[in-house]
């Protein structure tokens, strides 16, 4: 049996189930990476490039990780998921990048996703990663199939029963909150809110406090996407609406707060970013912009949460 590696960060947030599912319909064997830790992150920025962003250093981070680990790495390309909407160069290159940096590394499975390229271009490189592992058209056909359906099932579950990648994931039920408590939105990407370790349990904190919290992931794509063009128009970035989208959405909803996560250094995120605050301005809605690198630290951050959470009280009691 062959032992796949999928690294526990960047896209995994989105597609882990999806993935496991495929890969193990078809017979392989799934080990995913710890939790990032100092070690993880440690090795990852050793191998990180300038100007590489804090997500992608800890991706290469748990790829050393797995390297003793597995037979293959799985390192999906993600190029668009939809007409003239394009992901990250770094994220569009990943694989490329890990085989260059990380020589070490086992076989990458590479299969690219640009839907831009037609169905047909789809089809032809997810099958060419099943047939790394079985000739059966119709076990990959039904492999395919059933992630498909796993993913939808993954995504239906977030936005009807409010909870994270994470409660999903493990199948746990959303937190208990005291409901005379606020309600915050967080408005980041899936890899940096639910990594604990570069986010410093942010959304935990948070919970801990008493606050209701509620992500991009809660609401459904229709929403979110609807919400995007509402205040951009056409979206340009493949995972636009998980920060316009979703900061629209809460702002016409009605949030106590909103707190923007972002990578330091990311060029996307800072021009949509912008927009986010702008748009709090403009309808007086407290907002709190975090900047995250690995100098960061958990108590900076927590200060400058409570002094947030702090204003939004007082704003509640006037």
């Amino acid at each position: 049996m062959v032992t796949v590696g999928i690294p526990r960060a960047l896209l995994y947030y989105q597609y882990y189930p999806a993935w496991k599912v495929f890969l193990e319909k078809l017979g392989a064997k799934v080990v995913v990476s710890a939790p990032t830790n100092k070690s993880i992150l440690n090795s990852g920025v050793a191998r990180g490039v300038q100007d590489t962003c804090l997500p992608v250093k800890v991706f290469f981070g748990h790829i050393v990780s797995l390297v003793d680990k597995c037979d293959v790495m799985f390192v999906p390309a993600v190029t668009s998921l939809g007409k003239k909407s394009y992901n990250c160069s770094k994220l569009i290159g990943l694989p490329n990048m890990a085989r260059a940096l990380i020589p070490e590394s086992p076989p990458i499975l590479a299969p690219e996703i640009n839907c831009e390229k037609g169905r047909y271009n789809l089809y032809r490189s997810i099958y060419g990663v099943g047939r790394y592992f079985t000739s059966n058209p119709f076990k990959l056909k039904r492999a395919v199939e059933e992630a498909w359906a796993s993913n939808l099932d993954y995504r239906g579950k977030m936005s009807d029963e409010g909870i994270t990648p994470l409660q999903a994931i493990d199948c746990k039920l959303s937190p208990d909150v005291n409901p005379s408590s606020f309600t915050i939105a967080v408005i980041a990407h899936p890899y940096i809110s639910y990594d604990e370790y570069i986010s410093h349990r942010l959304i935990p904190q948070l919970q801990k406090k008493g606050v209701k919290v509620v992500t991009p992931e809660m609401v459904s794509p229709e929403e979110l996407d609807a919400a995007t063009r509402r205040l951009v128009g056409v979206p340009h970035w493949l995972f636009e609406s998980e920060i316009i989208g979703a900061g629209e959405y809460y702002m016409e909803t009605g949030v106590d707060g909103i707190i923007i996560t972002s990578a330091f250094g990311c060029g996307p995120d800072s021009m949509m970013l912008g927009m986010v605050q702008h748009r709090a301005r403009e309808l007086s809605i407290p907002i709190l912009p975090l900047s995250l690198d690995e100098h960061s630290s958990e108590g900076g951050l927590l200060t400058r949460l409570e002094a947030f959470l702090d204003m939004v009280k007082r704003r509640e009691r006037i």
